[in-house]
């Protein structure tokens, strides 16, 4: 097996970790140089050759797993938190994340095993999914095969990420920003220092300033699903770098891919919560921030921030839209998402990816009920909803 490893200079590295069965390929960890030792950002999936694969990067990037000094999650989905409990055990390093994903980790760890497929089973059921594709969860159910869902081994996290905070990095400056939206606690981290190729030196003393005081201070205003195809057109990458520093984006911002915005994963909701409304107020405060590079966990590296920012508000005002109008005829959660249209016809999608379409209709619908634009029919049961 080839281990992909890109240098992008000033101390910074991406290794491409394999995520087995999956069309996304691999996680690219970044590895970051510190005073005080090398710290990941991510960790890759939970398998024997995505570990071999991380640690022979490691090693090509010039450092030794046991020299690794922390890891920095940017959220607590397995492909990018599922190796940190190994990576611990092989170094001794700390591991921070978002108190929001910190605490999905531990519901996930301490739940009773059966307790996701019933949060799932009352979820669909309640969305309106036909008795075909709930008897397959029921079985599931039954044998007692919730101990084997991604999560359940994850690490709990020594320490917290706080929004705005210039993290404990000696020799570099690099802040938390708190995007939630595909995650109620992801984050992405913004390198406030000079990219080491598009950005001309700046003049003695500059550097230490450039981000301005609270810069990083954007906490919000409040697995990529069936439809992770491209979001007007995909174009990122192509742009003229005039912003600063590098932005570590996680799934947060992608350059040809729409990340998965679905409902959040709490089994003790107490109130709506509205993820695409977070997702959208996130996005704009990254397009503001305007980093000259970015360097996500899927895909490649690209410019032009602002330029791709606009291109997913756009699309996801387009798909707000076309679901309002879907919904002068009252329909299901389920419904919508059968009707909606995807990278792939509806009978061609995958059984679990149905639920992750599902979710995405209803995280939208939940736009668009704040918004005004729906409600849901007094007295439905399973809820349907229609345009206002």
């Amino acid at each position: 097996m080839t281990t992909q490893v890109t240098d992008h200079r000033g101390g910074v590295w991406s290794i491409a970790v394999p995520i087995p069965d999956n069309p996304l390929g691999h996680t690219l960890v970044h590895l970051l140089e510190t005073d005080r030792g090398p710290v990941l950002i991510d960790t890759g999936w939970d398998d024997p050759d995505s570990w071999d694969t991380l640690v022979a990067g490691v090693t090509a990037c010039g450092f030794a797993v046991a020299d690794l000094h922390g890891v920095l999650i940017t959220h607590h989905h397995p492909d990018h938190h599922g190796l940190s409990a190994k990576v611990r055990e092989a170094s001794g390093a700390w591991i921070a994340m978002h108190a929001a994903d910190a605490a999905v980790v531990r519901r996930t760890r301490e739940a009773e095993p059966g307790r996701w497929l019933d949060y799932l089973l009352a979820k669909l059921t309640a969305a309106g999914a036909p008795e075909d594709h709930l008897t397959p969860l029921r079985a599931a159910r039954a044998a007692g095969r919730g101990r084997r869902l991604p999560g359940r081994r994850a690490a709990l996290p020594d320490r917290g990420i706080e929004p705005g905070e210039l993290l404990d990095l000696p020799g570099r400056r690099l802040r938390a920003i708190w995007t939630p939206g595909h995650t109620p606690g992801h984050v992405c981290l913004h390198l406030e220092e000079r990219h080491p190729v598009l950005e001309p030196a700046r003049p003695a003393g500059a550097e230490a300033g450039a981000a301005g005081p609270g810069a990083g201070a954007v906490g919000p205003g409040a697995g990529r699903g069936p439809g992770g195809g491209t979001a007007g057109g995909g174009t990122a990458g192509g742009g003229t770098a005039g912003g600063r520093g590098r932005l570590f984006s996680g799934d947060h911002l992608l350059p040809g891919i729409t990340p998965h915005i679905g409902l959040y994963e709490d089994p003790d909701e107490r109130e709506a919560n509205d993820p695409l409304g977070d997702y959208l107020d996130s996005l704009e405060r990254i397009g503001r921030l305007a980093p000259a590079e970015v360097l996500p966990a899927h895909q490649h590296a690209f410019t032009d921030a602002e330029g791709r920012v606009g291109e997913l508000i756009a699309h996801h005002e387009e798909r707000l839209s076309g679901l309002r109008a879907l919904l002068r005829e009252p329909r299901t959660p389920w419904q919508l998402a059968v009707a909606m249209e995807w990278n792939r016809p509806w009978d061609r999608i995958p059984y679990g990816s149905r639920n992750i379409a599902v979710s995405e209709a209803e995280a939208h619908l939940r736009r668009l009920v704040k918004l005004g634009h729906a409600e849901r029919v007094p007295g439905s049961d399973p809820a349907t909803y229609r345009a206002v």
